[in-house]
């Protein structure tokens, strides 16, 4: 298990955990402990949140291919393009800085997201193809904040 100091590196911690053959990233407040009815209603939205993944992203899916290919159309048909976003990790890979707003404006090519899921932002003079898990909708509707959720 790795960690990663954000920003404020007493406010966050970054750990991995390897779920259905991929990496997600997942975000603790520890400044943050809550309340008992907060806990059994984020448990609430956790379980139902699990069955929506079982139930209609991967339900006919037989190995990581069709998985990623479940996630794929589950995301391009929930998230509304385009949409603000906020960086909020950064990575070697991505020339982004935690903070820095972006405009996501569809789905990368399927064979670019066989292992993770990537999403096209608009650079300087083409669109760049950035990880969801790097960023957190800004004011988006429902439907997107649930997509989103649910893949991070």
């Amino acid at each position: 298990m790795g960690y990663k100091h954000l920003n404020d590196p007493t406010r966050h911690l970054l750990y991995y955990s390897v779920t259905q053959t991929k990496i997600r990233e997942h975000f603790v407040d520890i400044r943050f402990y809550p309340q008992e009815e907060d806990a059994t209603n984020r448990q609430a939205e956790d379980e139902e949140r699990e069955e929506r993944i079982h139930m209609e992203i991967i339900v006919d899916a037989y190995g990581p291919e069709e998985q990623a290919m479940g996630w794929y159309y589950y995301l391009a048909d929930n998230m509304g393009f385009p949409f603000s976003a906020q960086y909020i990790v950064h990575r070697a890979t991505s020339p982004l800085e935690p903070g820095d707003k972006v405009e996501v404006v569809g789905m990368a090519p399927e064979e670019e997201c066989e292992h993770e899921m990537f999403v096209l932002i608009q650079g300087k003079s083409h669109p760049l193809a950035v990880s969801l898990m790097q960023l957190e909708g800004i004011e988006v509707d429902e439907e997107t904040q649930q997509a989103i959720e649910d893949w991070h």
